[in-house]
């Protein structure tokens, strides 16, 4: 039974996990936004938010307690100066959990944790539940709009093309000549 056991063990012994915690905190801190597993994203969060409700408060104790769980100046500075002041007015929930779908290589299921405060960006597959690909194509199967326009071949003529097009625009060319006889036969027709 695993009655009052608080957290994730990650498959980890607790000397890895706490130095994995450490090593995601540092890297959150220091890129506001980094992608791993939905395990370690989840198990992330109650590490790194007491870390920042620290920060808030700039004092040298403070700045030990933190240090204590990241050993880190950067990620010490990095908190106390630019994300203490964001998130200054904040109650709590600073980071943010957004399901990615799985990886390719051995289907983890992967998400990206954020520091709330700093989300200019939304992702642009969040919300859709699928990994967006096919079985066998290795996501190849499924084009978007944007993807489809890019891959066609542009179809704005030369200068050479334009300057023609411009001088002939009173007196019609040859092929449209024989494309108006053959849509008038094909209506006489009918």
């Amino acid at each position: 039974m695993r009655h009052r056991k608080k957290g994730k063990k990650i498959g980890r012994t607790s000397s890895h996990r706490k130095r994995t915690l450490q090593s995601l905190s540092n890297a959150l801190i220091e890129n506001k936004r980094i992608t791993t597993t939905v395990a370690k994203a989840k198990a992330l969060r109650p590490f790194v938010e007491p870390l920042i409700t620290r920060a808030k408060e700039d004092t040298q104790h403070n700045r030990r307690q933190v240090f204590r769980h990241l050993q880190s100046n950067d990620a010490i500075e990095e908190l106390f100066d630019e994300v203490s002041e964001r998130v200054g007015d904040r109650p709590g929930g600073y980071t943010r959990i957004i399901k990615l779908g799985q990886r390719s290589g051995d289907g983890a299921e992967l998400a990206m944790i954020e520091l709330v405060d700093y989300n200019d960006v939304q992702p642009a597959d969040a919300g859709q539940g699928g990994s967006g690909g096919t079985r066998r194509g290795s996501g190849k199967g499924r084009r978007s709009s944007t993807e489809e326009e890019s891959s066609e071949p542009d179809e704005t003529p030369s200068d050479d093309a334009s300057e023609e097009a411009t001088e002939s625009t009173d007196e019609p060319s040859a092929e449209e000549e024989t494309a108006d006889e053959s849509d008038s036969d094909q209506t006489e027709k009918e």
